[in-house]
């Protein structure tokens, strides 16, 4: 039995999947999420949190009968009071390999720094930001394709089979937290570094960046705030793109044969899928069948 701390979709979706093999004796999301938990989870009792006080004080007076808590994509800081209130603590599954990219945004920024692993650490929460004991770790490759929602549907995944395996372990005894200071537990000792959260401006794109590091931008910002620009006198959004060889001025666009090119301060772009403001997702050749004239003026 435990307390779900979760409020976002990644929460959710882990949610849809514990909920098959751990008994939930409450759920603890935020006000704006409390009325898709109750219709996800009818059955289970819903409590609403807005600050480290209210759910300290939540934890306090409920007096739950949970050993541990289990937290994911939750967005509420956390107080000793809650995490003292379950004898076992609060576990929390974070998408990345700590202490790299401790903080809340692990998956975007992994994409964004062209790292080709990551993983997901399973550790205690503790006041520190995600600098809690492991107690479990396991490594996921990334795809040279791989946008943040993709990534993050296959981190779910590996997340929940790493709970199956790991809950009843931990609740027996026989796993002893780990501290970060020794770095993984897969024997990879990176700094520890930081993510942070993402703004509306991250998405704009500026064409003086080189091809390699924009095309990154468009898989991580892919859920949002999405990779955004000017062409043909249309706002519009780029989903997809490869990078090519090129030279030019950044910024110019480059029409050859159907296939709409657009040149950075190394290499270029060759946008794949487009969508104008106000318009559905489109396929480059069916944008230049609509916009093509304007580009060419």
């Amino acid at each position: 039995m435990t307390v779900f701390f979760g409020s976002g979709p990644v929460a959710l979706k882990s949610l849809r999947l514990l909920s098959a093999y751990v008994e939930l004796e409450a759920i603890i999301t935020k006000p704006s999420t409390e009325e898709t938990m109750k219709h996800a989870f009818p059955s289970v009792p819903i409590h609403t949190v807005s600050s480290r006080a209210e759910l300290d004080k939540l934890c306090l007076e409920q007096k739950f009968r949970s050993n541990f808590g289990l937290l994911i994509d939750f967005g509420v800081i956390v107080g000793q009071a809650a995490i003292d209130s379950f004898p076992l603590g609060i576990i929390n599954s974070h998408f990345s390999l700590l202490p790299e990219l401790r903080g809340v945004d692990p998956i975007t920024f992994a994409i964004l720094s062209g790292q080709t692993q990551t993983g997901v650490s399973l550790m205690l929460v503790v006041r520190a930001w995600d600098e809690g004991p492991l107690l479990a770790q396991a490594l996921h490759s990334i795809s040279p394709d791989a946008t943040t929602p993709s990534l993050t549907d296959e981190l779910v995944g590996l997340s929940n089979k790493m709970l199956q395996k790991t809950l009843p372990d931990y609740v027996a005894g026989k796993l002893l937290p780990v501290s970060q200071e020794s770095g993984s537990l897969l024997g990879q000792n990176a700094p520890p570094s930081y993510t942070r959260k993402l703004v509306k401006a991250d998405g704009k794109i500026d064409w003086n960046k080189p091809a390699v590091i924009l095309e990154r931008e468009i898989r991580a910002y892919s859920g949002w705030p999405r990779s955004y620009t000017m062409l043909a006198g249309k706002d519009v959004i780029i989903h997809a793109a490869r990078i090519i060889d090129g030279t030019g001025t950044p910024g110019t666009i480059h029409v050859d044969h159907g296939h709409l090119i657009v040149y950075c301060s190394q290499k270029a772009l060759e946008i794949l899928e487009i969508q104008p403001s106000g318009k559905k997702k489109m396929a480059a050749s069916a944008f230049l069948a609509g916009y093509g004239k304007q580009l060419a003026a």
